[in-house]
């Protein structure tokens, strides 16, 4: 009797659930509300819920499932399954959902960070898929990461593994503070957050730019100035680069992946970015480091979260 897995991708607003086969495949997904602001208990009675709902709809058992995954931003005890801190949900604060969701499921469940999920569904089912070593970069507000070695998610001492946004890699010259407290993290550069906050201070100075006649600045619309030729947006967009790029060097010495992958909203942005990356990589990598190495945009999307997940129960 073949196995299915489920995956869960918790998000500030709307959960999201899917069925994966045993090679990674995306069979179903579903979808409902989070209801964050209700607490700990509703968010993981909607859990239960929306498991129970799926393979229901789904043409699998109940029998069949091998195992429920769940990605959650936050800190957490990823071995015991406890949430210590998620800051994007109210209340949860040393929550059991490993244990509280066994109980209610009669089924293994694992839990792991947002980030690391989503470089595992790449690894399992996208862009790294049959790749055994990976590091994924995840551009969207911040910048998110992950590392897979031997098919498996790294998670390090105490879990910080793949914090690559907060590799300080920003000259002090250049530096500015981070979210996370630190100065010069690579999430103040390369993070859409990041190429907007440079592409508003070049406007701000009274550079020459397209982008002064926008009054609301986004990430595309830096990458598409760029792209029209824009010197401003494009000196931008290489600056992002250059340091993912750099990144992606340092990191290549530590962990030798055999691929990078780049997912998020900004990955979308095609050779302007990747390009300028893939050169600053072959500049400061060692040869021995960047042979045979590759850096790809992800392909998973939006269903990165919840096929990684479900790739927790053999994988995680």
């Amino acid at each position: 009797m073949d196995k299915i897995y489920v995956g869960v991708d918790i998000g500030g607003t709307t959960i999201k659930v899917g069925l994966c086969d045993e090679e990674g495949n995306l069979t179903h997904t579903y979808e409902g509300p989070t209801d964050a602001d209700q607490g700990p208990d509703t968010v993981l009675d909607r859990i239960a819920e929306y498991v129970k709902k799926i393979v229901e709809q789904s043409s699998y058992t109940w029998e069949q499932v091998g195992g429920i995954g769940i990605g959650i931003a936050g800190f957490m005890d990823i071995p015991e399954g406890f949430v210590k801190l998620s800051p994007n949900f109210p209340g949860f604060r040393n929550v059991p959902v490993k244990k509280t969701l066994e109980a209610k499921l009669g089924k293994t469940v694992k839990i792991d960070n947002d980030a690391n999920v989503a470089a595992l569904g790449e690894a399992w089912g996208g862009a790294g898929r049959g790749i055994s070593n990976i590091v994924a970069f995840t551009l969207g507000t911040g910048v998110g990461g992950g590392i897979i070695i031997r098919d498996k998610i790294y998670q390090g001492a105490t879990g910080m593994a793949g914090e690559l946004g907060h590799m300080a890699i920003v000259p002090d010259i250049e530096a500015i503070k981070c979210g996370c407290g630190q100065t010069g993290c690579l999430e103040t550069v390369s993070s859409a957050t990041g190429i907007v906050r440079m592409a508003k201070e070049a406007v701000e100075r009274g550079e020459t730019t397209s982008l002064s006649e926008l009054e609301r600045i986004e990430a595309k619309d830096v990458f598409d100035a760029a792209k029209a030729g824009d010197e401003v947006a494009l000196r931008t967009v290489n600056r992002a680069a250059y340091y993912l790029g750099r990144s992606m060097a340092t990191v290549a010495v530590v962990v030798n992946p055999k691929r990078f992958i780049v997912g998020g909203g900004v990955s979308k942005a095609g050779d302007i970015l990747f390009e300028p990356i893939r050169e600053t990589f072959r500049k400061y990598a060692p040869e021995a480091a960047q042979e045979g190495v590759d850096i790809v945009p992800a392909t998973l999307g939006n269903n990165a979260g919840v096929v990684g997940a479900a790739g927790l129960i053999l994988r995680g």
